[in-house]
Protein backbone atom coordinates (compact mmCIF):
# COMPACT_ATOMS: atom_id res chain seq x y z
CA UNK A 1 0.00 0.00 0.00
CA UNK A 2 1.58 3.55 -0.29
CA UNK A 3 3.13 5.09 2.27
CA UNK A 4 2.34 8.16 4.18
CA UNK A 5 4.18 11.34 2.49
CA UNK A 6 3.91 14.41 3.66
CA UNK A 7 5.47 16.46 1.39
CA UNK A 8 3.45 15.02 -1.75
CA UNK A 9 2.67 17.65 -4.36
CA UNK A 10 -0.91 18.19 -4.95
CA UNK A 11 -2.56 17.56 -7.79
CA UNK A 12 -2.73 20.29 -10.13
CA UNK A 13 -6.24 22.26 -9.61
CA UNK A 14 -7.00 19.73 -7.33
CA UNK A 15 -7.12 22.23 -4.08
CA UNK A 16 -10.15 22.94 -1.40
CA UNK A 17 -10.53 26.37 -2.62
CA UNK A 18 -11.52 24.97 -5.91
CA UNK A 19 -14.19 22.54 -4.58
CA UNK A 20 -17.87 24.39 -5.01
CA UNK A 21 -18.82 23.70 -1.23
CA UNK A 22 -17.94 21.91 1.98
CA UNK A 23 -16.00 18.35 1.64
CA UNK A 24 -17.94 15.66 2.91
CA UNK A 25 -16.33 12.11 3.16
CA UNK A 26 -18.97 9.21 3.51
CA UNK A 27 -17.74 6.04 4.66
CA UNK A 28 -19.98 2.89 4.50
CA UNK A 29 -19.41 -0.22 6.70
CA UNK A 30 -17.41 -3.35 4.57
CA UNK A 31 -15.03 -4.98 7.59
CA UNK A 32 -12.24 -5.80 6.05
CA UNK A 33 -12.91 -4.08 2.82
CA UNK A 34 -12.48 -1.00 4.61
CA UNK A 35 -9.08 -0.55 4.25
CA UNK A 36 -10.02 0.59 0.34
CA UNK A 37 -11.05 3.93 2.66
CA UNK A 38 -7.46 4.51 4.18
CA UNK A 39 -6.43 4.18 0.22
CA UNK A 40 -9.20 7.17 -0.68
CA UNK A 41 -8.04 9.56 2.16
CA UNK A 42 -4.65 8.92 1.27
CA UNK A 43 -5.40 10.31 -1.96
CA UNK A 44 -7.44 13.63 -1.03
CA UNK A 45 -4.91 14.40 1.52
CA UNK A 46 -1.61 14.09 -0.99
CA UNK A 47 -3.92 16.52 -3.34
CA UNK A 48 -4.36 18.94 -0.53
CA UNK A 49 -7.99 18.22 0.28
CA UNK A 50 -8.79 17.58 3.70
CA UNK A 51 -12.98 16.79 4.64
CA UNK A 52 -14.82 19.20 6.58
CA UNK A 53 -17.13 16.49 7.74
CA UNK A 54 -17.15 12.76 8.01
CA UNK A 55 -19.77 10.50 8.25
CA UNK A 56 -19.26 6.79 8.54
CA UNK A 57 -20.55 3.35 9.64
CA UNK A 58 -19.10 0.80 10.66
CA UNK A 59 -15.75 0.28 9.80
CA UNK A 60 -16.30 3.65 8.21
CA UNK A 61 -16.75 4.83 11.62
CA UNK A 62 -13.46 3.61 12.62
CA UNK A 63 -11.80 4.74 10.05
CA UNK A 64 -13.79 8.44 10.18
CA UNK A 65 -12.65 8.22 14.08
CA UNK A 66 -8.85 7.69 13.28
CA UNK A 67 -8.67 10.63 10.44
CA UNK A 68 -10.58 13.26 13.33
CA UNK A 69 -9.15 11.80 15.90
CA UNK A 70 -5.66 12.51 15.03
CA UNK A 71 -4.18 16.42 13.74
CA UNK A 72 -3.61 16.18 9.69
CA UNK A 73 0.28 15.27 9.65
CA UNK A 74 -0.37 11.66 11.95
CA UNK A 75 -3.88 10.66 10.15
CA UNK A 76 -1.98 8.51 7.88
CA UNK A 77 0.04 6.94 10.48
CA UNK A 78 -2.59 6.36 12.13
CA UNK A 79 -4.60 4.58 9.68
CA UNK A 80 -1.03 2.26 8.68
CA UNK A 81 -0.75 1.70 12.48
CA UNK A 82 -4.58 0.46 12.80
CA UNK A 83 -4.16 -1.58 9.55
CA UNK A 84 -1.25 -2.92 10.26
CA UNK A 85 -2.56 -3.86 13.85
CA UNK A 86 -5.84 -5.80 12.50
CA UNK A 87 -3.93 -7.97 9.68
CA UNK A 88 -4.09 -11.26 9.83
CA UNK A 89 -2.32 -14.23 8.70
CA UNK A 90 -2.98 -17.59 10.01
CA UNK A 91 0.17 -19.54 11.62
CA UNK A 92 0.44 -22.35 9.16
CA UNK A 93 -1.33 -22.20 6.30
CA UNK A 94 -0.98 -23.41 3.31
CA UNK A 95 1.07 -22.84 0.01
CA UNK A 96 -0.22 -22.19 -2.91
CA UNK A 97 -4.47 -22.34 -3.87
CA UNK A 98 -5.02 -25.75 -4.55
CA UNK A 99 -8.93 -25.77 -4.31
CA UNK A 100 -8.50 -22.64 -2.65
CA UNK A 101 -7.80 -24.18 0.76
CA UNK A 102 -5.20 -21.04 1.54
CA UNK A 103 -8.21 -19.02 1.48
CA UNK A 104 -10.43 -21.42 3.56
CA UNK A 105 -8.00 -21.69 6.38
CA UNK A 106 -7.38 -17.76 6.81
CA UNK A 107 -11.20 -17.63 6.78
CA UNK A 108 -11.38 -20.68 9.60
CA UNK A 109 -8.55 -18.95 11.61
CA UNK A 110 -10.31 -15.70 11.64
CA UNK A 111 -13.83 -17.29 12.70
CA UNK A 112 -12.02 -19.34 15.14
CA UNK A 113 -9.46 -16.80 16.97
CA UNK A 114 -10.61 -13.60 15.87
CA UNK A 115 -8.35 -10.62 14.90
CA UNK A 116 -5.50 -9.27 16.64
CA UNK A 117 -6.65 -5.74 18.24
CA UNK A 118 -10.30 -6.03 17.04
CA UNK A 119 -11.71 -8.70 18.19
CA UNK A 120 -11.37 -12.32 19.71
CA UNK A 121 -14.06 -15.10 19.96
CA UNK A 122 -16.82 -15.53 23.45
CA UNK A 123 -17.21 -18.95 24.09
CA UNK A 124 -19.63 -18.53 26.55
CA UNK A 125 -21.77 -17.40 23.58
CA UNK A 126 -21.48 -21.36 22.70
CA UNK A 127 -22.77 -22.16 25.42
CA UNK A 128 -26.35 -22.58 24.19
CA UNK A 129 -28.99 -20.22 22.46
CA UNK A 130 -30.27 -19.47 26.00
CA UNK A 131 -27.58 -19.01 28.07
CA UNK A 132 -28.09 -15.87 30.10
CA UNK A 133 -24.60 -14.13 28.95
CA UNK A 134 -26.20 -10.49 29.18
CA UNK A 135 -27.36 -7.47 27.26
CA UNK A 136 -23.38 -6.22 27.12
CA UNK A 137 -21.83 -9.54 26.62
CA UNK A 138 -24.49 -10.93 23.84
CA UNK A 139 -22.12 -11.87 20.86
CA UNK A 140 -19.81 -14.35 19.40
CA UNK A 141 -16.56 -11.95 19.89
CA UNK A 142 -15.52 -9.83 22.36
CA UNK A 143 -14.61 -6.66 20.66
CA UNK A 144 -12.22 -5.65 24.03
CA UNK A 145 -9.25 -5.21 21.88
CA UNK A 146 -10.94 -2.97 19.66
CA UNK A 147 -11.80 -0.23 22.58
CA UNK A 148 -8.07 -0.73 23.41
CA UNK A 149 -6.71 -0.16 19.95
CA UNK A 150 -8.86 3.06 19.04
CA UNK A 151 -7.90 4.20 22.93
CA UNK A 152 -4.42 4.39 21.91
CA UNK A 153 -4.81 5.13 18.15
CA UNK A 154 -7.47 8.01 18.35
CA UNK A 155 -7.50 11.42 20.48
CA UNK A 156 -11.08 11.45 21.28
CA UNK A 157 -10.51 15.59 23.01
CA UNK A 158 -9.20 16.33 19.05
CA UNK A 159 -12.56 14.91 18.20
CA UNK A 160 -14.59 17.01 19.78
CA UNK A 161 -13.16 20.15 18.88
CA UNK A 162 -15.17 19.30 15.75
CA UNK A 163 -12.99 20.06 12.81
CA UNK A 164 -13.57 18.11 10.77
CA UNK A 165 -17.06 17.70 12.04
CA UNK A 166 -17.62 13.43 12.84
CA UNK A 167 -21.05 11.87 12.52
CA UNK A 168 -21.28 8.14 13.32
CA UNK A 169 -24.39 6.10 12.39
CA UNK A 170 -25.68 3.38 15.43
CA UNK A 171 -28.99 1.24 15.37
CA UNK A 172 -31.45 1.61 18.56
CA UNK A 173 -31.46 -1.86 19.36
CA UNK A 174 -35.19 -1.14 20.97
CA UNK A 175 -36.68 1.07 18.45
CA UNK A 176 -35.56 -0.10 14.82
CA UNK A 177 -34.31 3.47 14.98
CA UNK A 178 -30.85 5.16 13.14
CA UNK A 179 -29.46 7.18 15.68
CA UNK A 180 -26.83 9.18 14.37
CA UNK A 181 -23.95 10.55 17.31
CA UNK A 182 -22.90 14.49 16.03
CA UNK A 183 -19.91 16.08 17.58
CA UNK A 184 -21.93 19.19 16.71
CA UNK A 185 -24.54 18.32 18.97
CA UNK A 186 -22.80 16.51 21.75
CA UNK A 187 -19.61 14.83 22.70
CA UNK A 188 -18.26 11.84 21.34
CA UNK A 189 -16.25 8.78 22.70
CA UNK A 190 -14.84 5.18 22.26
CA UNK A 191 -18.34 4.01 22.70
CA UNK A 192 -19.95 6.07 20.18
CA UNK A 193 -17.55 4.47 17.21
CA UNK A 194 -17.69 0.70 19.00
CA UNK A 195 -21.95 1.39 18.77
CA UNK A 196 -21.64 1.70 15.18
CA UNK A 197 -19.47 -0.98 14.45
CA UNK A 198 -21.40 -3.14 16.76
CA UNK A 199 -22.76 -5.89 13.86
CA UNK A 200 -24.81 -8.48 15.28
CA UNK A 201 -24.84 -11.70 16.09
CA UNK A 202 -20.73 -11.22 15.93
CA UNK A 203 -20.51 -8.56 18.16
CA UNK A 204 -22.20 -7.38 21.19
CA UNK A 205 -24.24 -4.21 21.61
CA UNK A 206 -22.76 -1.27 23.18
CA UNK A 207 -24.72 0.84 25.85
CA UNK A 208 -25.12 4.46 25.66
CA UNK A 209 -26.82 7.01 28.00
CA UNK A 210 -28.87 3.76 29.56
CA UNK A 211 -29.96 2.50 25.61
CA UNK A 212 -28.34 -0.43 23.16
CA UNK A 213 -26.90 0.13 20.30
CA UNK A 214 -26.06 -1.99 17.28
CA UNK A 215 -23.82 -1.64 13.90
CA UNK A 216 -26.12 1.39 12.02
CA UNK A 217 -24.97 -0.57 8.72
CA UNK A 218 -28.19 -2.97 9.51
CA UNK A 219 -30.00 -0.17 8.71
CA UNK A 220 -28.47 2.83 6.49
CA UNK A 221 -25.25 1.07 5.72
CA UNK A 222 -24.25 4.05 3.20
CA UNK A 223 -25.23 7.37 6.00
CA UNK A 224 -25.78 9.77 3.23
CA UNK A 225 -28.86 11.01 4.44
CA UNK A 226 -27.33 12.79 6.95
CA UNK A 227 -26.00 15.56 5.22
CA UNK A 228 -29.16 15.66 2.87
CA UNK A 229 -31.21 16.08 6.03
CA UNK A 230 -28.49 18.52 7.57
CA UNK A 231 -29.97 21.72 8.63
CA UNK A 232 -28.98 24.41 7.66
CA UNK A 233 -27.77 22.64 4.29
CA UNK A 234 -24.85 24.15 2.61
CA UNK A 235 -23.06 23.35 -0.94
CA UNK A 236 -21.18 19.85 -0.84
CA UNK A 237 -18.68 17.96 -2.60
CA UNK A 238 -19.48 14.29 -0.92
CA UNK A 239 -17.05 11.91 -1.65
CA UNK A 240 -19.15 8.45 -1.04
CA UNK A 241 -16.77 5.48 -0.45
CA UNK A 242 -19.02 2.12 -1.26
CA UNK A 243 -17.61 -0.80 -0.67
CA UNK A 244 -20.09 -3.13 -1.99
CA UNK A 245 -21.45 -3.62 -5.69
CA UNK A 246 -24.93 -2.48 -6.31
CA UNK A 247 -24.10 -4.00 -9.68
CA UNK A 248 -23.64 -7.57 -9.96
CA UNK A 249 -23.71 -10.93 -12.89
CA UNK A 250 -26.17 -13.38 -12.00
CA UNK A 251 -25.18 -16.49 -9.66
CA UNK A 252 -24.76 -19.60 -10.85
CA UNK A 253 -23.31 -21.06 -8.03
CA UNK A 254 -24.34 -21.04 -4.08
CA UNK A 255 -20.86 -19.27 -3.63
CA UNK A 256 -22.05 -16.82 -6.05
CA UNK A 257 -25.17 -16.50 -4.64
CA UNK A 258 -24.14 -16.18 -1.19
CA UNK A 259 -21.18 -13.37 -2.45
CA UNK A 260 -24.03 -11.57 -4.69
CA UNK A 261 -26.84 -11.44 -1.21
CA UNK A 262 -24.25 -10.23 0.84
CA UNK A 263 -23.53 -7.10 -2.49
CA UNK A 264 -27.38 -6.30 -2.37
CA UNK A 265 -28.18 -6.74 0.99
CA UNK A 266 -25.48 -3.91 2.25
CA UNK A 267 -25.71 -1.80 -0.92
CA UNK A 268 -29.35 -2.28 -2.19
CA UNK A 269 -30.45 1.31 -0.82
CA UNK A 270 -27.99 3.35 -2.34
CA UNK A 271 -29.61 3.77 -5.91
CA UNK A 272 -33.30 4.18 -4.50
CA UNK A 273 -31.88 7.22 -1.76
CA UNK A 274 -30.00 8.99 -4.33
CA UNK A 275 -33.00 9.14 -6.60
CA UNK A 276 -35.47 10.32 -4.19
CA UNK A 277 -32.91 12.78 -2.68
CA UNK A 278 -32.42 14.03 -6.19
CA UNK A 279 -36.35 14.25 -6.69
CA UNK A 280 -36.83 15.99 -3.28
CA UNK A 281 -33.89 18.72 -4.06
CA UNK A 282 -35.26 19.10 -7.67
CA UNK A 283 -38.63 20.27 -5.97
CA UNK A 284 -37.04 22.67 -3.63
CA UNK A 285 -34.94 24.12 -6.95
CA UNK A 286 -38.22 24.65 -8.32
CA UNK A 287 -39.76 26.36 -5.34
CA UNK A 288 -36.99 28.72 -5.83
CA UNK A 289 -37.88 29.41 -9.18
CA UNK A 290 -41.20 29.93 -8.48
CA UNK A 291 -40.68 32.47 -5.80
CA UNK A 292 -38.63 34.15 -8.23
CA UNK A 293 -41.47 34.77 -10.36
CA UNK A 294 -44.13 35.87 -7.52
CA UNK A 295 -43.91 40.17 -7.06
CA UNK A 296 -42.54 41.13 -4.16
CA UNK A 297 -46.13 41.80 -2.38
CA UNK A 298 -46.87 38.20 -2.56
CA UNK A 299 -43.37 36.94 -0.87
CA UNK A 300 -43.70 39.24 1.63
CA UNK A 301 -46.60 37.82 2.94
CA UNK A 302 -46.11 35.52 5.54
CA UNK A 303 -48.18 32.64 4.90
CA UNK A 304 -45.91 32.82 1.34
CA UNK A 305 -42.47 33.42 2.98
CA UNK A 306 -43.33 30.16 5.10
CA UNK A 307 -44.07 28.03 2.14
CA UNK A 308 -40.84 29.76 0.06
CA UNK A 309 -39.50 28.17 3.07
CA UNK A 310 -39.47 24.61 1.65
CA UNK A 311 -37.00 26.08 -1.29
CA UNK A 312 -33.33 25.43 -1.33
CA UNK A 313 -30.67 27.22 -4.22
CA UNK A 314 -27.66 24.71 -2.54
CA UNK A 315 -26.29 22.33 -4.47
CA UNK A 316 -24.48 18.88 -3.74
CA UNK A 317 -22.12 16.20 -5.38
CA UNK A 318 -22.25 13.01 -5.12
CA UNK A 319 -18.66 11.94 -5.94
CA UNK A 320 -19.22 7.82 -5.92
CA UNK A 321 -16.09 5.65 -5.20
CA UNK A 322 -16.37 1.96 -5.39
CA UNK A 323 -14.15 -0.62 -3.90
CA UNK A 324 -13.23 -3.43 -6.70
CA UNK A 325 -14.08 -6.79 -6.70
CA UNK A 326 -10.62 -9.04 -6.29
CA UNK A 327 -10.44 -12.25 -7.76
CA UNK A 328 -11.37 -14.89 -5.90
CA UNK A 329 -13.89 -12.87 -3.28
CA UNK A 330 -16.71 -14.54 -2.06
CA UNK A 331 -19.15 -14.14 0.85
CA UNK A 332 -16.49 -13.66 3.18
CA UNK A 333 -14.04 -10.86 1.89
CA UNK A 334 -15.37 -9.08 4.70
CA UNK A 335 -13.26 -10.41 6.77
CA UNK A 336 -10.12 -10.62 4.21
CA UNK A 337 -7.76 -9.08 6.56
CA UNK A 338 -4.90 -10.50 5.64
CA UNK A 339 -1.87 -8.79 4.30
CA UNK A 340 -2.23 -8.60 0.87
CA UNK A 341 -6.16 -8.12 0.37
CA UNK A 342 -5.54 -5.04 2.95
CA UNK A 343 -2.56 -3.94 0.62
CA UNK A 344 -4.26 -4.31 -2.59
CA UNK A 345 -8.12 -2.74 -1.53
CA UNK A 346 -5.53 0.26 -0.13
CA UNK A 347 -4.10 0.74 -2.99
CA UNK A 348 -7.31 0.83 -5.25
CA UNK A 349 -8.53 3.40 -3.64
CA UNK A 350 -5.61 5.40 -3.72
CA UNK A 351 -5.48 5.35 -7.47
CA UNK A 352 -9.40 5.35 -8.27
CA UNK A 353 -9.62 8.66 -6.12
CA UNK A 354 -6.32 10.20 -8.28
CA UNK A 355 -8.57 9.58 -11.51
CA UNK A 356 -11.40 10.72 -10.16
CA UNK A 357 -9.41 13.76 -8.44
CA UNK A 358 -8.26 14.14 -12.51
CA UNK A 359 -11.37 14.21 -14.09
CA UNK A 360 -12.74 16.85 -11.30
CA UNK A 361 -16.76 15.57 -12.17
CA UNK A 362 -17.78 18.88 -9.99
CA UNK A 363 -17.04 21.08 -12.66
CA UNK A 364 -19.18 22.02 -15.93
CA UNK A 365 -22.33 23.30 -16.38
CA UNK A 366 -24.99 21.28 -14.99
CA UNK A 367 -29.26 21.94 -14.97
CA UNK A 368 -29.98 24.44 -12.69
CA UNK A 369 -32.70 23.06 -11.02
CA UNK A 370 -30.52 19.81 -9.88
CA UNK A 371 -29.77 19.98 -6.45
CA UNK A 372 -28.02 16.88 -6.42
CA UNK A 373 -25.48 15.67 -9.06
CA UNK A 374 -23.99 12.39 -9.21
CA UNK A 375 -20.87 10.79 -10.12
CA UNK A 376 -21.36 7.60 -10.67
CA UNK A 377 -18.19 5.56 -10.19
CA UNK A 378 -16.86 4.49 -13.71
CA UNK A 379 -15.50 0.69 -14.39
CA UNK A 380 -12.11 0.53 -13.42
CA UNK A 381 -11.57 -2.95 -13.62
CA UNK A 382 -11.23 -6.08 -11.74
CA UNK A 383 -7.62 -6.54 -9.93
CA UNK A 384 -6.36 -9.94 -10.35
CA UNK A 385 -5.75 -12.04 -7.56
CA UNK A 386 -1.86 -12.75 -6.71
Amino acid sequence: MPRPNHHSPALPGAVPGELPGQIVLVLQGGGALGSYQAGVYQALQEAGIEPDWIIGTSIGAINASLIAGNEPQHRLERLHAFWSRVQHEPQGSFQGSFLGLDRRWSQWSTLTQGIPGFFIPNPLAHAGDAFPLGANRAGYYSTAPLEHTLAELVNFDLINQGRPRLTVGAAHVRTSRMRYFDTRDGRLDVRHIMASGALPPAFPPVRIDGELYWDGGILSNTPSEAVFDDDPRRDSVIFSVHLWNPVGPEPTTMADVLNRHKDVQYSSRIASQIARLQQTHRLRHVINELASRLPESERSNPEVRELLGYGCQTRMHVVQLLAPQLDHDDHTKDIDFSQAGIRRRWEAGYAHTNAVLARKPWEGQFDPLSGVILHEAKDLGTLAAE
